[in-house]
């Protein structure tokens, strides 16, 4: 009979893989450095391989330390799945959800959101990290999260999605720049003028590229920034225009008096907000009713929702 690596093992594995220092692993699982190095050591010896080159001043996976570690990670997010199954069929939508949102989106939803979500879901807890949109993908996979508030056009790979609402893309300028005398602002205006975008590995970007129809934007790109705010900050400098979502605006015009908006023309383009897990997660079920709620709460939508009476129903199945 084969003895089996404890889940304990596993996780004490994960954790060094992903720290590569023990005092900063064994912080990360609550335990000693010397529970945690005699656990790996322990692992070692059950698998008959090593599994880290070890040094005074560093830790490194072997090869087989690598695959052995990505593959010890799917065996806890099933452990996990196994224990929120039994858990959630008792009482869905309540204990910890690890909730992702990415910087374009969060700061302007999170506020009314976790308010509404509390009030409906008692005892929910959702713990928010916030990250661009490749970070949360990542962690998603690989069960450092468990649903994701993410916007496409994007390519998110093999996920489950649930659409939650359209977020219009909208010109940003200066209060006293020619175009604010349109009432629509056309493509044609735009290739005319300096442009400012948030920075690679942001979905916005390429929202904002794909609404302009740009192949090609540093022909009149003149800065790149890291967030929203800070483009709106350069537009009231009168540095130049850039693109924004319509879910931001309220929020970032809120401190200045020197940025005006106007729609893209012809056809108001927009990115969608959607909701993202694992396809393969044993929760489907109560994330789309999260998701109703989520709905519910940025499109001022009501519809007949009582919570008892939902949950009641879903554990029922």
């Amino acid at each position: 009979m084969v003895i089996l690596p404890s889940l304990q093992q596993l996780r004490f594995l994960c954790a060094l893989a992903e720290q590569c220092h023990f005092g900063r692993a064994a912080e990360s699982c609550a335990v000693t450095q010397s529970t945690l190095s005699g656990g790996i050591k322990e692992l070692e010896a059950r698998l008959g391989v090593t599994l880290f080159e070890r040094s005074h001043r560093h830790v490194m996976l072997t090869p087989v330390g690598k695959e052995i570690a990505t593959r010890a990670q799917r065996l806890l997010v099933d452990a996990e799945e196994l224990v929120g199954l039994a858990h959630n069929a008792q009482e869905p939508l309540s204990g910890p959800l690890r909730f992702g949102v990415i910087p374009t989106v969060g700061p302007y939803v999170l506020p009314s959101l976790l308010s509404h979500l509390g009030t409906a879901l008692p005892k929910l807890k959702l713990y928010v990290r916030e990250a661009p949109t490749p970070v949360l993908l990542d962690k998603l996979a690989g069960g450092e999260l468990d649903i994701l508030l993410v916007a496409i056009p994007y390519e998110l790979g093999d996920v489950e999605a649930m659409e939650i609402k359209e977020d219009p893309i909208v010109v940003a300028m200066p209060r006293n720049h020619p175009l604010r005398h349109h009432k629509v602002v056309s493509r044609d205006d735009l290739a005319r003028e300096q442009l400012l975008l948030i920075e690679d590995g942001h979905c916005l970007r390429s929202h904002s590229l794909q609404a302009c129809r740009i192949v090609d934007p540093v022909r009149n790109e003149v800065f790149q920034a890291t967030s929203l705010r800070t483009l709106v900050q350069m537009v009231a400098a009168e540095l130049g225009i850039t693109l924004m979502p319509q879910i931001a605006v309220d929020s970032e015009l809120a401190s200045t008096r020197n940025v005006v908006i106007r729609p893209l023309s012809p056809d108001k383009p927009f990115r969608t907000l959607v909701l993202a897990w694992r396809p393969t997660t044993s929760r489907g079920a109560e994330f789309r009713m999260l998701g109703n709620l989520i709905r519910e709460c940025l499109t001022g939508t009501k519809r007949a929702f009582a919570p008892d009476h939902d949950i009641e129903a879903l554990a029922a199945r």
